[in-house]
């Protein structure tokens, strides 16, 4: 893991440059900013191609980078430079996005009668929210998150912050065949479940589901699409008071994932760790 101090025109620094004016095209590549982020980058094994960081960053960073990672030592300034805004976290790094996993092969993977959750997120536009939904999804014991692909990219530097390296850990499934999905979940025995606006719609409060459950979100604004909640088995509303007509995706994502998780054993979800940022 030789350490290098590049001139910041130095094309290995490309993929970091300008970080705010890039486009949300996926590229196969992904960056990760900030001490937190880049050590669950580290720790998830995926490939990190480059590191730029201060040498302070570097010390405390060095025994968890790997031999086949670049380290490009760099001032703070140069970094705020390179990126085109100001930057007080040290560190920066480059993976490659990881092969999409086959649905089938996830869903292979989960044993027989263990509770299991799935998140679905058709057409979500809001990185923040992505991010957000993702990493409630972790910390409540989500096997899997369907995200599709025209909607934002889940390994976008958005996502991945807010998300707090959640996408690291939870496999992503990016998919535009929603029709093969409902197949696969329904043939997995899992009850899918549209969350929508709709008076007629079950009560959350009332609702009870099966062991195995996959939950659809809907966008920030129309919600879910009527294609998608049509092919769900069951439809599901949050009942709200003092004609408040809807909530932040987020809020009411963890709010029904927790509803749908209430009933499994702690050991199923994992969700008595500590609270970190």
């Amino acid at each position: 893991m030789p350490s290098e101090r590049p001139l910041l025109t130095d094309p290995r620094l490309d993929p970091f440059r300008d970080l705010k004016q890039r486009g949300g095209q996926r590229s196969g590549i992904f960056v990760a900013e900030g001490e937190k982020l880049v050590v669950r980058l580290l720790a998830s094994g995926l490939a990190v191609e480059t590191i730029a960081c201060t040498s302070a960053l570097h010390a405390r960073l060095a025994s968890q980078i790997s031999d086949a990672t670049t380290v490009l030592l760099l001032e703070s300034h140069e970094i705020s430079q390179l990126i085109g805004f100001q930057f007080h976290r040290g560190v920066l790094a480059l993976g490659r996005v990881p092969p999409v996993p086959a649905l089938t092969d996830l869903l292979k993977r989960i044993p027989s009668g263990e509770p299991a959750l799935a998140i679905g997120c058709p057409e979500l536009r809001d990185p923040t929210n992505l991010g957000t939904i993702a990493r409630t999804a972790l910390a409540l014991g989500a096997k899997l998150l369907l995200v599709g692909t025209d909607g934002v990219d889940p390994w976008s530097r958005r996502v991945l912050r807010t998300s707090m390296g959640a996408i690291f850990q939870l496999p992503v499934v990016e998919t535009n065949d929603w029709p093969e999905v409902f197949r696969q979940l329904h043939e997995a025995g899992f009850e899918t479940i549209a969350t929508v606006l709709d008076a007629a719609a079950e009560s959350l409060r009332e609702s009870r589901f099966g062991p195995r459950r996959a939950l659809f979100l809907g966008t920030e604004d129309p919600g879910l699409s009527e294609e998608i909640a049509r092919s769900c088995r069951r439809r599901v509303t949050l009942p709200m008071a003092h004609g408040v007509d809807s909530l932040n995706v987020t809020v009411a994502a963890g709010i029904v994932m927790y509803h749908s998780t209430a009933d499994w054993p702690a050991s199923a979800s994992g969700i008595l760790g500590k609270h970190h940022d």
